[in-house]
């Protein structure tokens, strides 16, 4: 674990000299495999944690004040506990959110002089915020709540302090990660199972657009208003009991767009328990076909793709061992992912940043990622 060296130990120390018990804790990013906004329509999803994280190092201290500093952009900010305001439109708010959510959970948050570091790339739809979260609620709670609840604590920053209307599923893959395995999950009842990756013989690769974008400033919130009218409109609490048939009467007397948005919700949760199954029975060209077709759901019928993405995946999908590509998370920019085999790893990355910068003039960034265990504790930290 890189992250935990001591330079950031030599950091924390020359902003906390006073000494106390140093601690550090972490948390991983994730890459959704398949399942993209269904989680927030109480669907499936199929993510797994990664190895790229965000990493608190720590001291206590006796006041309310919570003091952290980046490591990789040098900024610095400070809020108090007994007085957390208002969002600044900062990175700050991630964590005064968090610790404004732990106390309306009745838990008990403790002041901070801290350092972050981080080898989550920001805003490229790998979930540093949702990292950012949950790292933060391990250093402020000196006994964090169990898994699901501390998720849901970390979704309820986003809905109620931020006013992102976002799903469950970055923060239950943050905190419920499996080195090796994807997760399952039901976002309705929250029930939850590991699926293993075959990944002896294929890696999964991350491609980042180099498109930033802040998803309370996209069109976010709009699909999912989206697709709570259709629901509606069938009597329903939400998509995830909606069928293809339940949709078809509603065509040629409801909004044409809102039910493009529904019929990629519908057959996406079918496609991520499809895609599972592939998985568990090693039926590669299956995964293949159902990235396939989720990509063209989002580009079509969700119209949450951009030019740059459909770039990647266009670029990925004639390149020699890529068995799967699609883009992961909101869309609106943000990042592809790729099942790609081993073998083939080197090629595939040159292949990309080289024809990617001639296309679309912008360079590109390529990550090996591994499935990574659940938030928490580091080791000797």
């Amino acid at each position: 674990m890189t992250l935990a060296s001591e330079r950031l130990r030599e950091e924390l120390r020359a902003r906390e000299p006073r000494g106390g018990e140093m601690r550090i804790v972490r948390a991983p990013g994730r890459v959704n495999l398949i399942g993209e906004h269904t989680d927030y329509n109480a669907g499936m999803v199929l993510p797994c944690a990664i190895d790229l994280e965000i990493v608190i190092a720590f001291v206590r201290t006796d006041d309310d004040q919570v003091r952290l500093s980046r490591l990789d952009t040098g900024e610095s900010s400070t809020f108090d506990l007994s007085a957390i305001g208002r969002p600044t439109g900062e990175w700050i708010d991630y964590v005064a959110g968090t610790a404004w959510s732990l106390g309306v959970a009745g838990a008990e948050v403790r002041g901070l002089c801290g350092v972050i570091a981080t080898t989550l790339p920001i805003s490229a739809g790998l979930s540093s915020s949702a990292a950012l979260e949950i790292a933060a609620a391990w250093a402020l709670c000196p006994t964090p709540p169990p898994p699901v609840e501390l998720a849901q604590i970390a979704q309820r920053v986003e809905n109620d302090y931020l006013g992102l209307q976002s799903g469950l599923m970055d923060q239950l893959a943050v905190t419920l990660g499996r080195r090796d395995c994807a997760l399952l999950i039901d976002c309705r009842s929250l029930e939850w199972r590991p699926v293993a990756l075959p990944l002896e013989r294929y890696a999964i690769v991350v491609c980042d657009s180099g498109v930033w974008r802040r998803l309370e400033d996209s069109r976010y919130n709009e699909r999912r208003a989206e697709c709570e009218a259709v629901a509606a409109a069938l009597d329903l609490d939400s998509l995830r009991d909606a069928t293809p048939a339940m949709l078809a009467p509603l065509r040629g007397r409801f909004d044409p767009v809102a039910l493009r948005r529904a019929e990629h919700v519908v057959a996406e949760n079918q496609r991520v328990l499809d895609c599972a199954a592939a998985l568990e029975r090693g039926d590669i060209e299956a995964v293949g076909r159902l990235f396939a077709a989720s990509q063209a759901s989002l580009r079509d019928l969700f119209e949450v793709s951009s030019p740059e993405l459909e770039a990647l995946v266009e670029i990925a999908t004639g390149c020699d061992g890529v068995v799967a590509a699609r883009l992961t998370g909101a869309g609106f920019g943000g990042c592809t992912v790729n099942l790609v085999e081993r073998g083939a790893r080197s090629a595939f990355a040159d292949t990309i940043l080289r024809k990617y910068k001639a296309r679309t003039g912008l360079s590109g960034r390529v990550f090996e990622v591994e499935p990574a265990d659940a938030a928490g504790p580091v080791e000797g930290g």
